[in-house]
Formats: C-alpha cells, structure tokens, sequence
C-alpha cells in the first residue's frame, strides 16, 4: 500500500525555517519523483519543488528559489524541504507527491498524495 506521510510542520516567525519530511512507504522510492505543492484556503494547490527519482534533476518555483531546499535519501525513503528564510506568504499546507521517474509541474500528474502539514509564517 503506498503512503505517504508528510511532517515537520509548525508555526514560525517570519526569517525561521523549518524542515518539512515526506516519508514514504509501499514503493520503492528510488525509481519515483516526489514533489512538493502547497495549498492555502481558497487557492488552487500549487507546485512548490520537485526531484527527480535519481536527484540528480531538481526545480523550485519562482517564489521559493534561494530559500527552499529538496533533497531525498533514498535509503531512509524520505525527501525533505528544508525552508529557510520564511514569509508569512509561505503559510500553506504543504503536500508531498510522487510520480513515476520525473518531476511535473502539473497536479493531475501525480499519482499519490499525502494528507500534508500546516506551515504557519506569523509575527
């Protein structure tokens, strides 16, 4: 059975970090991209980063790049996000999926989700 499990969530002040987990389970995390969306109420759910299944190709939007970090251990079957530098625009719940092989940008192409983590960026 795949799972997978997000944690690490949290509240923070603006300029903290936090590092989010994405644990996975029921696959062999090492032939699957895991991507890293986030939703806040009312939005669509958007992509925040992605690896690839080897690591060896990753990608961060726009909003996130110099800040945000991915990187997997395929040994643990875990990939993680590590977020620095917070904003209070960061606040979301923050999703890990996978995908066969390569990273998306697009939702529908992920096969699996997780039930996601609340990030909460105040002062």
């Amino acid at each position: 059975q795949v799972q997978l499990v997000e944690s690490g969530g949290g509240s923070v002040q603006p300029g903290g970090s936090l590092r989010l987990s994405c644990a996975a389970s029921g696959f062999t995390l090492g032939y699957y991209a895991i991507g890293w969306f986030r939703q806040v109420p009312g939005k669509e759910r958007e992509g925040v980063s992605c690896t690839s299944s080897s690591g060896g190709s990753t990608n961060y939007a726009d909003s996130v790049k110099g800040r945000f970090t991915i990187s997997r251990d395929n040994a643990k079957n875990t990939v993680y996000l590590q977020m620095n530098d917070l904003r209070p625009e960061d606040t979301a719940v923050y999703y890990c999926a996978t995908r066969f092989m390569l990273c998306s940008h697009r939702r529908m192409d992920y096969d699996y989700w997780g039930q996601g983590t609340q990030v909460t960026v105040s002062s």
